[in-house]
């Protein structure tokens, strides 16, 4: 599916037009990429790295334009069952036009960073910017579902909080990687920032993409290290809630047997003690079994059972 923008008044607006023209190919068909190929010239290479999620985030030169993958999350939803997925985009930034070709239908041009844009190159920077930001919404969001999870599980005997922590912390390092991957396509832009021909402000918004890629690779690394410390940790407290279960559930079996031996030995077909027919046999038998609890709860008490 292709979607044409432009820019007017220093915003995104649906639309074409031939100066500042922005073209978003959302995973594209045969026709459409046959249409890159041949006449925009890009790699085919390059075109399929841009719709790969396992590819790295690379910055490179053609005769006519200049090629960027980098990684972003991909949206999360229900069916994912807690796991976090990372996508590619490819952006080609050609000299009065910008390519942008990814895999799934994201809003690309929401959130502030859009609010004013002002060339093509500022428009390719702020999408780099908007992707690292997305990544720190679902760093906050994953360390959220953790924590619930965490208070669900120290009082869970079941190993299904355990599975979605353990899932949760595969996605971290995947995000991880993919924000490595892309501090890697920053820095390389940055030290290629003359020839693609930034402008001033334009660095200064390259040095601020490079702090906050740089604060969401360290929020990463942080949330990643702790989970998978702790992951032991909340494995030995269930163990431990299945013993205190298992122990209750032995002191309760043994009160029960205990008066029950009782009553089953004064009602066996033999001689007994009392006389079958005095009105407190009865009361005698049951005071025999409850005195036997006491027992036995004396006994467990006194061992520290």
């Amino acid at each position: 599916m292709k979607k044409d923008y432009q820019i007017a008044d220093c915003r995104i607006v649906e639309g074409c037009s031939p100066q500042f023209s922005i073209t978003v190919f959302i995973n594209p068909d045969k026709d459409e990429k046959k249409y890159l190929v041949e006449e925009l010239k890009i790699d085919e290479h390059t075109l399929n790295s841009s719709l790969d999620p396992d590819e790295l985030a690379r910055l490179e030169f053609e005769p006519s334009h200049v090629a960027l993958i980098f990684k972003r999350p991909q949206n999360y939803s229900g069916k994912d069952m807690m796991v976090f997925k990372v996508g590619s985009t490819g952006a080609f930034l050609f000299k009065d036009r910008l390519v942008v070709v990814l895999s799934d239908d994201v809003p690309l041009f929401d959130g502030k960073q859009f609010a004013k844009v002002h060339s093509l190159n500022d428009l390719l920077l702020k999408l780099i910017f908007r992707s690292v930001a997305h990544f720190t919404e679902h760093l906050r969001i994953i360390n959220m579902i953790v924590e619930e999870l965490e208070a669900k599980a120290s009082s869970a005997m079941e190993n299904k909080h355990l599975l979605n922590i353990f899932t949760l912390e595969k996605s971290l390092v995947y995000y991880y990687n993919a924000i490595s991957s892309n501090q890697l396509l920053i820095d390389k832009i940055k030290n290629n920032a003359a020839k693609i021909g930034f402008t001033t402000e334009e660095l200064e918004m390259l040095d601020d993409l490079i702090i906050e890629n740089a604060q969401c690779s360290k929020q990463a690394e942080i949330y990643s290290t702790v989970f998978a410390e702790l992951m032991d940790a909340r494995a030995s407290i269930i163990s431990n809630n299945l013993n205190v279960l298992m122990k209750t559930l032995t002191i309760i079996t043994i009160l029960i047997m205990v008066p029950t031996f009782v009553v089953s030995a004064f009602s066996m077909n033999v001689h007994m003690p009392f006389n079958p027919q005095h009105p407190l046999t009865f009361w005698l038998v049951m005071a025999l079994a409850m005195f036997s609890v006491i027992i036995v709860l004396m006994v467990w008490r006194y061992k520290k059972w």
